[in-house]
């Protein structure tokens, strides 16, 4: 998309992240409402950028329609979260341009796998995720919504590395 900026997110960016977020999630159906589960959002830098992540913005005429992150979940995983673009722009290449960028910085940070979840009524969401080499593994409920957990293999093992069993939190 001409005139595109993907960035790292600023604190300055708070506002127009929350209100993307919200915005997103409630025109596909998927918002819980308001909550602790959110938290995340009001402490980015710590939770994201601090701790083994990333969290991306992209910007397009000083306005931010889309965003995506990279939180750890151990040595050799992160979670892909916090995806969204908002529901005017999406499907002409922002999301494919914010998650290209996350597995590049996933792979940066030596992060061996990625997993991301969407719920199963998001089929777009679900079709992105498919589309770009994610597996689904397992699947689970979280706050009334069926979610579809996925993961993706970014470096190969390890040759000491114990197989690997699917996640499955239900």
């Amino acid at each position: 998309m001409k005139g595109l900026e993907l960035r790292r997110y600023r604190a300055a960016d708070h506002d127009q992240v929350w209100d993307l977020h919200n915005l997103a999630l409630n025109a596909v159906g998927a918002h819980a409402g308001n909550g602790p589960w959110d938290d995340d959002l009001h402490h980015i830098e710590e939770i994201y950028l601090a701790s083994g992540g990333e969290f991306v913005v992209a910007e397009l005429q000083s306005r931010i329609i889309g965003m995506g992150a990279l939180r750890r979940r151990d040595a050799d995983t992160a979670d892909v979260k916090r995806m969204r673009v908002h529901p005017d722009l999406q499907r002409k290449g922002v999301g494919q341009a914010i998650l290209t960028q996350l597995e590049g910085r996933a792979r940066e940070l030596r992060y061996r796998r990625l997993g991301v979840d969407t719920t199963v009524a998001q089929t777009g969401a679900r079709r992105f995720y498919e589309k770009n080499g994610y597996v689904e593994c397992g699947r689970t409920r979280y706050e009334g919504f069926r979610v579809i957990l996925y993961e993706k293999e970014l470096l190969p093992p390890t040759p000491d590395a114990a197989p690997r069993r699917p996640r499955r939190r239900d």
